[in-house]
C-alpha cells in the first residue's frame, strides 16, 4: 500500500511540476516530512536521489552515504513524478501567465505558513 501511496506523491508532484515548474523542494520534501514522517535529511536526500538524472547525483551520493535516502521510497515516487509531470505540463498550457502567477504565488505562500508554523 506505501508503494501505491509513494507513486501517487510521485504523481502530484510531477503535475504541480509540469504547471508550476516545481517538485522536489515545494511538494516532495514537505509530503515525505509531514505525511510520510521521515526526517528532514531523509525527505532532501530521497528527494536529490529522485532527481539524478541529470541534477542532485553527487549530492544524493553524500546523502546516501550519510544514511539519508530511502531509495525504496525514491523508486516509486520518481515513477508517478515521471508521469505526473507529462500530465501537469498539458493541463496548464491554456492557463493564462497573470493566474498561473498568482496560483504560484498562493501555493508558495501556504506551503511556507505550514513550514513555519509545524514541528
Amino acid at each position: 500500500m506505501s508503494q501505491l501511496l509513494y507513486v501517487i506523491l510521485g504523481l502530484v508532484a510531477g503535475v504541480f511540476s509540469g504547471i508550476f515548474g516545481i517538485g522536489g523542494g515545494l511538494i516532495l520534501i514537505p509530503a515525505l516530512v509531514f505525511l510520510f514522517g521521515l526526517t528532514q535529511h531523509q525527505a532532501q536526500g530521497t528527494t536529490l536521489a529522485i532527481m539524478i538524472p541529470p541534477i542532485g547525483l553527487l549530492a544524493a551520493l553524500k546523502y546516501y552515504y550519510s544514511g539519508n535516502v530511502k531509495l525504496n521510497i525514491a523508486a516509486f515516487i520518481c515513477l508517478g513524478f515521471f508521469i505526473g509531470g507529462f500530465f501537469g505540463a498539458s493541463l496548464i498550457q491554456n492557463l493564462p501567465d497573470l493566474l498561473l502567477k498568482r496560483l504560484f504565488g498562493i501555493f508558495l505562500f501556504i506551503i511556507s505558513l505550514k513550514m513555519i508554523i509545524a514541528r
